[in-house]
């Protein structure tokens, strides 16, 4: 305990990346304030004034022991966590997704609860499939110096015989995790299977596989859009796996304004109505809060809409944080996000090897794109997801695992920064427009 008081005094405590640190905690304190704001609801049913905010606070405590933890860590030992975390997720995926197992929540089967302690795979599946992914990447690409243009390079290319390994261990794990997440939690699916293929990109994996693959998965989407557009819903909620389609659906079609309804039963009501029903009343309310700011916000605590909005604490607390801190605190928060996404390629450009730089690459870009499409939601941008806003939103898995990311993205700029003290970097360029990346015997 005394080592610990001494490095907090000594300023030791907190290493790695000085922004990243001041970007996080900026993003806890906002978290604090907007979700004890936004929890008035909660109170109300549960009559503890302060109950929603301890409870926030106590899982930021936890996040950030955990945070003070993964950063002590060695990068390189975290290519052994995929070995653990990946068949543990699948075998939880299939317990909930294919199974049925595991707590129903707003008929999804997405929780594990054991006692009192209630958490979702998807959230596990997603750290363990960029870290398999980082893995492979790293393991199957190599790099050899040669000159361009009369200047000694780096470049990347695939070792010896190696040409569709990476394509194919990463695709058929993506594809695992990525399906049995997308049974329950389509948006959750589609991000995270994004982010593989941006890795996989800039993990310089043959162009041609990548196309010819994402080609046949955009004909499968395509075939299920069209059957579930054809298709009466009872008939599709009573295939496997497409109930979730038919939300979406509904979602989308709400959004585009072409839901089928009685017109009778339509004209009947009046426009507030119509769009203050069931259906509608979480984006309508969301969108009242957002025009509710008049530009400079209502001030913080004084959210109206958050008394109306059934998750105002956790998918639509961007929607207050516009209400109440107005379009200058809305771009505040836009702004971190993009700081972070910043400070991580900055970080993965630092690093003298493969996987310290995907990893922290995966995580990052994984952050950012949850964080705006929880935004583009609460603006009406895209479609409700249920995606909450990453060290924000009220959660307890979300933010111990948002919290092991930030303790990984610390760990590899510590990693980064030692080595950039003990040798000069030589600036590595993908040389990925020349046949010599994509024949066997270029890199021997």
């Amino acid at each position: 305990m005394g080592t610990l008081v001494n490095d907090f005094l000594g300023g030791k405590l907190f290493k790695g990346d000085k922004g990243v640190w001041m970007i996080y905690f900026f993003l806890c304190m906002i978290s604090l304030v907007e979700v004890y704001s936004a929890s008035s609801r909660l109170t109300f049913e549960g009559g503890h004034h302060w109950g929603p905010m301890a409870s926030q606070a106590g899982f930021l405590f936890v996040g950030l022991l955990i945070i003070l933890v993964v950063h002590r860590i060695p990068c390189k030992w975290f290519m052994l966590f995929p070995f653990v975390l990946l068949p543990v997720s699948l075998l939880l995926l299939l317990y909930t997704a294919v199974l049925g197992g595991g707590s129903d929540i707003n008929e999804t089967h997405r929780w594990v609860r054991f006692g009192s302690i209630s958490f979702q795979p998807s959230e596990i599946a997603k750290a363990a499939l960029l870290m398999t992914a980082a893995v492979v990447l790293a393991k199957t690409q190599t790099e050899k110096e040669e000159f361009v243009r009369g200047k000694k390079r780096k470049v990347v290319g695939a070792i010896k015989g190696k040409r569709y390994l990476a394509f194919a261990i990463v695709g058929g794990a993506a594809l695992s995790i990525c399906g049995l997440i997308f049974l329950d939690n389509v948006s959750t699916a589609l991000m995270l299977f994004l982010v593989v293929v941006i890795m996989m990109f800039l993990g310089q994996v043959p162009k041609d596989l990548m196309f010819k693959g994402l080609l046949s998965i955009f004909g499968l989407v395509t075939f299920v859009v069209m059957l579930s557009m054809v298709m009466p819903d009872e008939t599709l909620q009573e295939i496997p796996g497409f109930k979730r389609v038919v939300t979406v659906k509904h979602r989308v079609q709400r959004m585009l304004g072409s839901e089928d309804e009685d017109e009778q039963r339509k004209a009947q009501k009046t426009d507030i109505q119509n769009l203050l029903n069931d259906k509608n009343s979480q984006t309508t309310y969301a969108f009242i809060a957002v025009a509710n700011s008049n530009v400079i916000g209502l001030g913080p605590g004084n959210s109206i809409q958050r008394d109306f909005l059934q998750h105002a604490e956790s998918d639509f607390i961007y929607a207050i944080i516009v209400e109440e801190l107005g379009i200058p605190g809305a771009l505040f928060v836009a702004f971190l996000y993009l700081a972070l996404l910043i400070r991580v390629g900055r970080i993965a450009q630092k690093c003298p090897s493969f996987f310290p730089a995907y990893l922290v690459l995966g995580f990052g870009i994984m952050m950012v794109l949850q964080a705006f499409v929880n935004m583009s939601v609460a603006v009406g941008l895209v479609p409700v997801t249920g995606q909450t806003l990453p060290l924000i939103s009220k959660g307890g898995t979300s933010i111990l695992i948002t919290s092991f990311y930030i303790g990984v993205i610390l760990s590899v700029s510590r990693y980064a920064e030692k080595k950039e003290k003990k040798a000069p970097l030589v600036e590595a360029v993908p040389n990925g427009e020349t046949s010599e990346y994509y024949t066997d015997g270029g890199m021997s």
